[in-house]
């Protein structure tokens, strides 16, 4: 069955608004202290931080990296990330840093108080380049 298209969209189903839209995710990945992220967390959707009672820095993977895992992208695609602090005490600020080719553009940091949460939106700037962008 070919899917109806109207205005250079796509439609799937006939457009019920009462309808539940469904997705699909990963299970959440965990990091505890100081960590260096592998494209398996980075591309979960959701990381669980426990940095405990001391703060910590969560590295991506290089840019080139990320580029190797996800062949297809182009320029502009994006993926987004979100880093809950789910045991945050008064020093446990978690800190999202940029691997080699990956840049942070403004705040990279989670707050440490338990349930705080951050997300990030990923963007290709070029190849083997990726900005990082709190949203």
């Amino acid at each position: 069955m070919a899917l109806p298209t109207s205005g250079g969209g796509r439609q799937i189903g006939d457009g019920n608004r009462s309808e539940v839209q469904l997705g699909f995710m990963a299970a959440p990945s965990t990091a505890t202290a100081t960590a260096s992220l592998t494209n398996a967390q980075l591309f979960s959707g959701i990381i669980l931080g426990s940095p405990g009672s001391s703060a910590a820095a969560y590295t991506t993977p290089t840019a080139t990296a990320i580029d190797t895992a996800l062949v297809n992208a182009k320029i502009g695609a994006t993926f987004d990330l979100t880093v809950v602090n789910v045991d945050g005490s008064s020093s446990g600020v978690i800190t999202l840093t940029g691997g080699t080719g990956v840049t942070a553009v403004g705040l990279a940091t989670v707050v440490a108080t338990a349930g705080t949460a951050e997300t990030w939106r990923f963007r290709k700037t070029a190849s083997a380049a990726w900005s990082f962008y709190r949203t």
